[in-house]
């Protein structure tokens, strides 16, 4: 099977439940990394002007809101977010499915906050549906290291790629030379200065 790289032509960004009281509950990575990872994945998308879904649970119970920098990053796709009432698999969920197709790509890129509630499910979902999916493993984690390993193999198994932020937005960029290449390497370089 060839490979074609996921780019700004033929790729959407998912992003899923990154919200303040859920982030708590991860303890295989640490919470400013995955917070990190998860903007700086929002900011490549915003530079690149990528399709964006976002998407909530519960927003008014312990999960709470999305992290208000999402709102700051992608003011359109925030308003536009889907807020799910408890559905485990996004893609369970009617309006989160049909603004996924919306997107018209068929390569996904996934972040969830919890490896191995919010992204296992719809990423094998996808798969079986004919999408080709990218799960961005260290924008989001698990409440656990074995929590976190077990979805990982889980998710390889079932047809996903594993990839990280880093190695994900080299991948969109293509070439640093490019004007939006250029601003995607500030992204990256705000984050290894610390």
């Amino acid at each position: 099977m060839s490979y074609e790289r996921f780019s700004t032509e033929n790729a959407a960004l998912l992003l899923i439940d990154h919200q303040v009281g859920t982030m708590g509950w991860v303890k295989s990575i640490p919470f400013e990394e995955m917070k990190r990872n998860a903007l700086m994945l929002a900011k490549a998308a915003s530079i690149l002007q990528l399709p964006v879904v976002l998407t909530s649970s519960m927003e008014e119970y312990a999960q709470g809101p999305l992290l208000s920098e999402l709102e700051q990053i992608l003011p359109r796709e925030f308003a536009a977010r889907i807020k799910r009432l408890g559905i485990v698999n996004a893609m369970d969920d009617d309006n989160f499915a049909k603004a996924v197709q919306a997107t018209g790509r068929k390569k996904l890129i996934i972040a969830g906050v919890t490896n191995d509630v919010c992204t296992v499910y719809p990423a094998l979902s996808l798969v079986r549906d004919g999408y080709e999916v990218q799960v961005v493993a260290d924008a989001g984690g698990s409440p656990s290291a074995m929590a976190d390993d077990i979805a990982l193999r889980r998710m390889d198994k079932g047809g996903v790629t594993l990839t990280s932020t880093n190695q994900l937005i080299a991948e969109l960029a293509g070439s640093w030379a490019t004007p939006q290449g250029g601003q995607l390497v500030q992204v990256l370089m705000t984050v290894l200065q610390g």
